[in-house]
């Protein structure tokens, strides 16, 4: 394991789901890491059980130690937090309320809407970071690890040091990368989420129909189009053969968003195309597509009572 000033260099996994479980269990054996959840009985069954990673016919079994989010002090030397945007309030009132200001916090959120939440923070080190790795939840122990990827990583602001030495110090088979501009980063995958998220949720299909139906692919383009107006986006068919390329190395699986509406859970709607329309207001221009998107989502949320 790495050591800091002679002590194993301590991190906390706030959440465990998908990614958290990702996380644990690819870094538990280079740091000490203490995996936080929201559930008592979720923590017992880790514990008990410890983690199960999935990798095609491949399956880890790991040690590990959790503990439920109540008893999170904020004291390890970085806390990467992990839950979706929407369950960020509690966290970061949890932050403002310690008594140590000096935390190095790594946030791992989809879409770019918990950017206005993290200037509230009265920590010093704020990081922020985009995960292209696919990953499934299958029990509250085992994680299914569907697509290899980078997890990049970048400051918004303070210091540095502890993410380069997080970074330098990660596995060769789970790489951390530092990118110098953290806007530019989200901003790109915002833009793959902003695209592949919405149609596969609201036309129930996997990322790869996106591209094999040529008229699921004119909506496709459609949609990033105007994405690239809100945006002022630069290398528009360079971004537009990402997608591409993420579609159809991911065709089997289904996005954050459909698994969500399937299970029943909120999705990160506000997160993704919420910050798009906001950026379209503040511009004075439409966003015909993204708000209708948004309403669609919404309303699949509405109908099963999430608004009521």
């Amino acid at each position: 394991m790495l050591k800091k000033r002679g002590i194993f260099m301590r991190i906390a996994i706030i959440g465990a789901g998908s990614i958290g479980l990702l996380f644990s269990s690819y870094i538990n054996s280079d740091f000490d890491v203490t995996l936080y959840t929201r559930t008592k009985e979720q923590a017992e069954e880790i514990n008990h059980f410890g983690l199960t990673l999935k990798k095609g016919v491949q399956i880890t079994k790991i040690a590990a130690c959790a503990v439920p989010f109540t008893e999170w002090d904020g004291t390890e030397d970085l806390s990467i937090i992990t839950v979706k945007q929407y369950q960020l309030d509690s966290i970061i009132s949890k932050l403002n309320d310690l008594p140590v200001t000096t935390n190095n916090l790594l946030f791992l959120q989809n879409g770019m809407g918990h950017l206005k939440l993290l200037n509230t923070l009265k920590a010093n080190n704020i990081f922020v970071g985009s995960v292209e790795h696919g990953a499934y939840r299958e029990n509250p122990y085992t994680v299914s690890h569907n697509g290899d990827g980078v997890t990049n990583v970048s400051v918004v602001r303070g210091d540095s040091a502890e993410l380069i030495q997080f970074a330098s110090s990660a596995p060769s088979n789970f790489p951390i990368v530092i990118k110098e501009d953290y806007y530019r980063m989200l901003t790109s995958k915002l833009i793959v989420n902003a695209v592949i998220n919405p149609l596969t949720a609201l036309l129930h299909v996997k990322n790869g129909d996106l591209i094999r139906n040529p008229f699921y692919l004119q909506t496709v383009e459609k949609l990033f189009a105007e994405i690239c107006q809100i945006l002022n986006l630069e290398n528009r068919e360079e971004n537009l053969k990402k997608i591409k390329n993420i579609c159809d190395l991911t065709a089997d699986n289904r996005s954050s968003m459909l698994k969500d509406l399937e299970a029943g859970r909120s999705t990160e709607v506000d997160a993704i195309l919420g910050f798009l329309l906001e950026e379209a207001i503040r511009k004075d221009m439409e966003a015909p597509i993204v708000a209708s998107l948004s309403c669609l989502i919404k309303g699949k949320e509405y109908a099963r009572g999430d608004y009521l």
